[in-house]
């Protein structure tokens, strides 16, 4: 048995190696890129700041936005819906694929049965993804980090957000696993890929909707002396019955939150795998 999943691996593995060189290729060119806003693009837009007059404040504020803190913004964006749209192809548009082509068929006759046949499907993606992540997070973090004084107090942004903790990787294994579902429902590649980015995007809006709910917020008065700070996630504010309130999150409850997300959607993921191989029992037990 341990020879026969091998074999299927490394089924899996020769079949999507083009993909797989891909993906890799396009995480060390994210890793690099960030590597190179740093060491390189980092410096030089303060050597170009430092030529601004000293009241030229758009000049300053203008250099710094373009060179560094919109690059830094894109890559962010790129690579979260990359990751959770690559995975919703590989679960949807591949597993679709070889139901609708009638591989996963032929598999499941030569000794591999259907739950080891979706398992292997799976499992080797979401090592790819998780391998992805932990490569990304941390350079990404280390990056956001490095030269604050260049971008704004923007850890509430939604790309960011996820891209800085493993809440990234966890939406990625959502998609996989809703791809699959929606593969092993539809039977067929394009609509289950169609399918599975629609709910992706119905559950990233909802998510991002509802993400300052995840943690209790702080509320601080004007009796109590406070100064907004341009770092806080400013849920509500106004003017009370004891003069001005803030309703917000500070900088510190990013973990908790991120990882409150994570867990949340990693349930998710559980559940539309379970799902998976609920639906794949059901049509092999009426077929084979």
């Amino acid at each position: 048995m341990t020879a026969l999943a091998t074999g299927t691996t490394r089924a899996v593995v020769r079949v999507h190696r083009t993909a797989l060189i891909v993906w890799g290729a396009f995480i060390m060119g994210a890793v690099a890129y960030l590597v190179w806003l740093n060491e390189v693009t980092a410096p030089d837009a303060r050597a170009q700041m430092a030529t601004c007059k000293p009241d030229a404040g758009f000049c300053t504020a203008f250099l710094a936005t373009r060179d560094y803190a919109e690059p830094m913004g894109w890559i962010s964006t790129v690579v979260y819906y990359s990751f959770w749209a690559v995975a919703a192809w590989a679960g949807a548009a591949l597993i679709g694929r070889e139901l609708e082509s009638g591989t996963a068929r032929l598999a499941w006759t030569q000794g591999v049965s259907p739950a080891r046949w979706l398992a292997t499907k799976l499992a080797s993606p979401a090592l790819v993804i998780v391998l992805g992540g932990a490569l990304f997070v941390p350079v990404y973090r280390w990056a956001w980090s490095a030269n604050r004084d260049l971008m704004g107090d923007d850890w509430t942004f939604n790309d960011v957000f996820a891209a800085r903790g493993p809440a990234v990787v966890a939406w990625a294994l959502c998609a996989l696993a809703v791809g699959a579902l929606a593969a092993l429902a539809l039977r067929r590649s394009l609509p289950a890929l169609g399918l599975a980015v629609a709910v992706m995007i119905a559950l990233n809006r909802y998510m991002e909707l509802h993400r300052k709910d995840l943690w209790p917020t702080v509320t601080r008065t004007s009796g109590t002396g406070f100064e907004p700070s341009n770092d806080w996630w400013q849920v509500e504010n106004g003017s009370g019955a004891d003069g001005r309130y803030a309703v917000y999150h500070p900088p510190s409850h990013f973990w908790p939150m991120n990882l409150v997300e994570t867990g949340i959607i990693l349930m998710i993921a559980a559940l539309a795998t379970t799902a998976s191989f609920l639906v794949l029992r059901s049509r092999t037990a009426r077929t084979m």
